[in-house]
């Protein structure tokens, strides 16, 4: 039967009239706007600062008030900073989330589809920082970087002694200790005595000295010494640079104003020694002296996981409508895809967030802890396997920064046997509930023998 009910002839109507669409290029961008507000409906400008300059007066000169543009590669942030300094509203837009209209794809169908897609209100902004918060951002992803060009040099230093026979890695348990740097650099002065180089080794040393001078006679080679010397003097340098950048960081975090907590200041002042790729300074307080809460506290987060999620997200979580919603943004979250009324696929998807990167190799480190989030992740390995049980456990400690960021709360661990018993409890009310929608009831074994 055809329904021959008239339609109230009603469309979606356009929320932005004023929306603009950019489609970025790495030398040319292309500017849509509507075709009513400019006889040339879209118009391309090069990528020099003067270029974006001219494109935000031609906007303005427009009427444009808001912008849509994707996020592609990093070609997007000068336009996004010029756009963002002449009081415009720019939206970075997923470019997975813009899917074009079929045909043949263009530059120009590109800006044209975004500026069509944000007059209408379909598109929605990505999380984009502050500027303190950006700042600091850029200085401590280039001290991770920096860290990865140390770990290469070390990796060209244990080549180069390889190669030589030199089996240093095997008496000491890390060569870029106190004993394993006195003794390449002594052997790139040029001591080759065996007996010579083991003295340089430090007390703790658990190796004997004669199985130190078997392990240090090798087959010293010109070509090897001279890149073992140049991996040292690149590792030296690279501390260095590593060293100021940490200066910088202090810096911009001693902008950010105190928000104390007196409970918790206490516990996370102390002083502890310095360990290998760790700030020049004490992170830990400064991050706890700007947030007010020690994220430190929970288990398998050290202070440089805190402050990869302070630099990415800043101690402000207020956008996030809840800690489900953090979580989401995260990819820590399964996607279930429902068709028909049944969920058909359950599945994360990939993301390259750095935060989620950090929070699960936190949760991957708690195979052995005794801790509840140790025992949830050795609980959830054995029945889904490793890689579900990291996502899983790496969503909790997400979920906990939400709330102690938003709320102030504090974190105590209630510890892996509380926590084992508080999930016997659980199955024990399920299976109450199954065994009395069946018509049976549970009684305990002590119980039903006496």
């Amino acid at each position: 039967m055809v329904s021959t009910k008239k339609t109230s002839g009603k469309c979606i109507e356009r929320i932005n009239p004023s929306a603009a669409g950019i489609d970025i290029g790495s030398e040319k961008h292309y500017v849509a706007v509507d075709p009513s507000r400019s006889e040339t409906a879209v118009m391309s400008f090069g990528c020099y600062t003067s270029d974006l300059e001219t494109m935000a007066r031609w906007l303005i000169d427009c009427g444009v008030t808001t912008v849509a543009m994707e996020s592609t590669g990093v070609y997007w942030i000068p336009v996004y900073q010029v756009l963002e300094q002449h009081g415009l509203d720019v939206k970075l837009v997923d470019a997975r989330h813009v899917k074009n209209v079929p045909g043949r794809k263009t530059d120009v169908v590109d800006c044209q589809w975004l500026q069509q897609l944000h007059s209408y209100g379909l598109l929605r902004g990505c999380f984009i920082p502050s500027r303190e918060i950006v700042g600091l951002r850029e200085y401590w992803r280039h001290r991770q970087s920096l860290v990865e060009s140390v770990s290469r040099e070390i990796l060209h230093m244990q080549k180069s002694l390889e190669q030589m026979n030199v089996q240093l890695h095997k008496v000491l348990s890390d060569i870029t200790g106190v004993s394993g740097m006195k003794i390449m650099r002594a052997i790139v002065r040029g001591e080759r005595r065996p007996l010579v180089l083991a003295g340089m080794r430090e007390p703790g040393v658990k190796k004997s000295e004669a199985e130190i001078m078997k392990a240090l006679t090798g087959n010293y080679r010109e070509e090897q010494l001279f890149m073992l010397q140049q991996a040292l003097e690149l590792y030296d340098v690279l501390h260095a640079k590593i060293a100021e950048c940490d200066e910088r960081i202090e810096e911009c975090l001693s902008r950010f104003e105190d928000k104390p907590n007196p409970s918790e200041m206490a516990k996370s002042s102390k002083s502890k020694t310095r360990r290998k790729n760790q700030p020049h300074f004490a992170l830990n307080h400064e991050l706890h002296r700007i947030t007010g809460v020690d994220l430190t506290a929970i288990d398998g987060i050290d202070s440089l996981t805190a402050q990869t999620i302070i630099s990415e997200v800043g101690f402000d979580l207020s956008m996030f409508a809840s800690e489900k919603h953090f979580a989401s943004w995260l990819a820590l979250s399964p996607e279930n895809t429902i068709t028909g009324g049944r969920v058909r696929k359950r599945r994360t998807r990939k993301s390259g967030n750095r935060v989620a990167t950090a929070l699960r190799l936190s949760a991957q480190s708690l195979h052995r802890n005794k801790s509840s989030l140790g025992a949830f992740f050795r609980r959830v390995r054995a029945m889904k396997g490793a890689p579900k049980a990291i996502t899983a456990t790496a969503r909790k400690p997400a979920c906990l920064v939400y709330r102690m960021l938003v709320y102030g709360m504090a974190y105590v661990d209630f510890g892996q046997q509380q926590y084992e018993q508080r999930y016997q409890e659980q199955q024990c009310l399920l299976l109450q509930k199954r065994a009395a929608a069946l018509g049976y009831q549970l009684v305990p074994l002590q119980e039903a023998v006496s």
